[in-house]
C-alpha cells in the first residue's frame, strides 16, 4: 500500500498546461511562494535536459479557476526565486 501511496504522490507533482494554442506544456511543481501579495509557482520542465526553474503568477479568476501568467519583471523573478533557493537551500544544489 506504501507503494501505491507514493506513486499518487509523484504522480500529483506533474502539472500539464495547455496554451492558447491547444500545445502542451508539463512541468514538475516545485513549490507556491508568496511575494507581496501574490503567489507564484516554482516548476521545473519534465520535456526538456533543462534545469531552469520555470516562475509563474498564479492569478485567480474565481473560487476555482486560475490563469498562470509569464513574469515579464526582473526584479520579482530574482526575489521569487531568491525565497525559492532559500526554501530548498537543504533539498537542491544551485549553479549560479
Amino acid at each position: 500500500m506504501e507503494d501505491k501511496e507514493l506513486l499518487q504522490e509523484e504522480e500529483s507533482s506533474i502539472i500539464t498546461f495547455v496554451d492558447e494554442n491547444g500545445e502542451e506544456s508539463t512541468f514538475e511543481y516545485l513549490d507556491c511562494i508568496e511575494y507581496q501579495g501574490k503567489e507564484y509557482l516554482a516548476l521545473l520542465p519534465t520535456e526538456e535536459d533543462s534545469n531552469e526553474v520555470v516562475i509563474l503568477e498564479i492569478e485567480p479568476v474565481d473560487e476555482e479557476n486560475e490563469n498562470y501568467l509569464t513574469v515579464e519583471d526582473e526584479e520579482i523573478l530574482d526575489a521569487v526565486y531568491s525565497i525559492f533557493k532559500e526554501n530548498f537551500k537543504d533539498i537542491l544544489t544551485f549553479e549560479d
